[in-house]
């Protein structure tokens, strides 16, 4: 066992909408502790990563499973975050063993017991396979991983397609391909705005929702990043039961993403993709906690394209958020703000 899949416990959020940062932003001090370790990490935001500990079960002389204890204690007494574990010998059966898990206990899963702990698995639980294949495997039978790692190759292909099909029975066999890329973090940013209380009115989740894109886009200008997808997340108060609101049980998130026409800094692009990802929920006064927004697959803004248009409005706002953004340079970010958050 080399590779360990750490959750760290963030604390609950706290704030407004208008005002609230994203636990997110404790995230890169937590990375930190791990590179202590490795420098061989990868960030699961927005409370997880992954660490290979290959060179530094050598460099301590301790397994992954007591460096992972180690690790634990550190966060506890540098941060006051508590952790989950998982320990496996990829990062497949490390994130699954992450499931089993529970703070001060690290869950591990030796190499060659990988495929009998993955057989009970729920497919739905493995990394990549959407509601939409869970569900079209589950009309055939195929719940569980133990399922599908029975089933003829032939059979996967033939429901979910070849590609698709032939990494799922691999992986349902234990088969584990992938490996821990460093520095993922800085491929996506992410803010988050919680409200005081549930909220339930549409008015307020677009307040927040424009308060995040201008946040996310002044941001990526300030790094001269553009992002060519954004992603959605409303975490609500309880597991919706139907769309009319109604909550109970645990709590539960909606997630939706878009890849952009074109690559983007623009804080008035990312607001009304956001807008637009917001209204596919179809929320009826459902009772939201947070929403959070994530800017991905970030670039060198030097090497974006950008089309050209002939309307003076489009130009001018974006003239206006230049001049913008050097205000907030100077006198912080909460110099400049659209008219509709300063109510």
């Amino acid at each position: 066992m080399t590779i360990l899949c750490v959750r760290f416990q963030l604390p609950p959020m706290s704030g407004t909408a208008e005002t609230g940062a994203g636990t997110e932003a404790a995230l890169p001090a937590l990375l930190g502790l791990l590179e202590e370790f490795t420098p061989v990490v990868e960030a699961l935001p927005p409370d997880g990563a992954l660490a290979d500990l290959r060179g530094a079960e050598r460099y301590f002389g301790r397994s992954a499973v007591e460096l992972a204890s180690v690790i634990r204690v550190r966060a506890l007494a540098l941060h006051g975050v508590d952790c989950v574990i998982g320990a496996g010998a990829g990062p497949l059966s490390a994130r699954m063993a992450l499931r089993a898990a529970r703070p001060g206990v690290t869950c591990a899963v030796p190499e060659g017991e990988v495929r009998e702990f993955l057989a009970g698995q729920p497919v739905a639980a493995l990394p990549g396979v959407g509601t939409a294949t869970a569900r079209t495997l589950g009309e055939y039978g195929l719940d569980t991983l133990g399922r599908v790692a029975a089933a003829p190759l032939s059979t996967l292909q033939r429901l979910i397609g070849v590609k698709a099909g032939r990494e799922l029975h691999e992986k349902a066999n234990g088969v584990d391909r992938g490996r821990v890329v460093p520095n993922a973090v800085s491929r996506s940013l992410a803010t988050e705005r919680p409200f005081g209380r549930d909220e339930v009115d549409p008015d307020r989740h677009r307040r927040a929702l424009l308060s995040a894109a201008e946040e996310l886009g002044a941001r990526l200008r300030a790094l001269e990043k553009v992002c060519g997808a954004l992603t959605l997340t409303v975490r609500y108060a309880g597991l919706p039961h139907s769309r009319t609101g109604s909550s109970g049980g645990t709590p539960a998130a909606t997630t939706r993403s878009r890849t952009l026409k074109e690559p983007t800094a623009h804080s008035a692009a990312l607001t009304r993709t956001a807008y637009g990802l917001y209204e596919t929920l179809g929320l009826q006064r459902a009772r939201v906690r947070a929403i959070a927004l994530r800017a991905e697959a970030l670039g060198p803004a030097e090497q974006a394209s950008y089309q050209l248009t002939f309307d003076p409005v489009d130009e001018k706002v974006r003239r206006v958020e230049e001049v913008a953004d050097r205000v907030r340079a100077k006198f912080g970010p909460g110099a400049v703000k659209p008219g509709t958050l300063a109510a």
